[in-house]
């Protein structure tokens, strides 16, 4: 099984020329990807841009993104995702994500009703289908597609897109349309439990997610964990409990890996908890997330 391991920057590193020295120095340590997140209504900018800039910056290192689809028409989507896997050589990765779901971004993106994974499947397929070669004829989101085609290909065929979620729709909804499952703020028991009911879904729907296309996003901190971050996380669990879902220090981070590699994954997107912080030091943030866990890598 292939373990890899994925580095999300803070906002310090991709501020201005700090983000080329970013990247050299993921390339140079080690990591197999940098992974970015879509935020709309967040303090970031669009990943799909960042991810043009590494792109033209890097030359090994994957180049990932939990992308909200939502809000983005999908043909125009289809294309940027298309023209972005060509120009870095075939290295970009995705994980289409329903975003946060507050009432203000629901507003933003159009959705104040109406199911969003529904939605997210939809665009999923239209995808899909241009990047095959299809000549589509659809309607979404008052758009109209009348035989339109995309002359434009992924270097990758077929472009995977994985799916986020944790709750029982989520997980039917991997094992009926994703390429594999990228989960977040769940403990090692929920994640294999979550790995096992996919893969008996998927048998159930005449398909196979493959093995290795399981991973989780790790939060991590090197010392304390700034709090209003914890508060964040907290909300996103019932018990509030983050024991098995932060790894705070270097023996714990590597305990939980090889807890979550014990479940069935092998993909890890590691989150600093200080990412949010203007002045964090994420140059020895890196080196220490690589000395924790690279030689793990394989």
């Amino acid at each position: 099984m292939k373990i890899r391991f994925a580095v999300t920057p803070p906002a310090a590193a991709l501020a201005g020329d700090a983000f080329a020295d970013y990247l050299a120095h993921c390339e140079h340590l080690g990591f197999d990807t940098l992974w970015l997140s879509d935020i709309p209504l967040g303090p970031g900018g669009d990943p799909l841009v960042s991810l043009a800039c590494a792109a033209g910056c890097t030359r090994r290192l994957k180049l990932g993104a939990n992308l909200v689809p939502l809000g983005r028409n999908p043909w125009w989507l289809a294309k940027q995702l298309a023209q972005l896997d060509q120009l870095s050589g075939g290295r970009l990765l995705l994980s289409f994500v329903p975003g946060l779901g507050s009432p203000p971004e629901r507003a933003a993106l159009g959705y104040t009703r109406g199911d969003r994974g529904r939605a997210i499947e939809t665009v999923m397929d239209l995808c899909r289908r241009w990047w095959a070669g299809e000549a589509v004829t659809a309607e979404f989101e008052g758009a109209r597609f009348d035989g339109v085609t995309l002359d434009l290909r992924p270097r990758q065929a077929p472009l995977e897109v994985w799916l986020g979620g944790k709750g029982p729709l989520a997980l039917a909804r991997v094992a009926r349309a994703g390429d594999g499952w990228l989960t977040a703020a769940v403990t090692p028991a929920e994640a294999a439990a979550g790995r096992r009911s996919i893969e008996q879904q998927a048998v159930a729907c005449g398909r196979a997610v493959d093995p290795e296309h399981f991973g989780i996003s790790i939060p991590v901190s090197r010392d304390t964990p700034p709090p209003a971050a914890l508060a964040a996380l907290k909300a996103r669990r019932d018990d509030g409990d983050l024991s098995q879902v932060v790894a705070t220090g270097r023996e714990a981070l590597r305990a939980l890996v090889r807890a979550h590699l014990d479940g069935g994954l092998s993909k890890f997107v590691l989150r600093p908890l200080n990412a949010l912080e203007r002045r964090a030091d994420w140059r020895t943030d890196l080196e220490w997330m690589a000395d924790s866990v690279l030689d793990l890598q394989r």
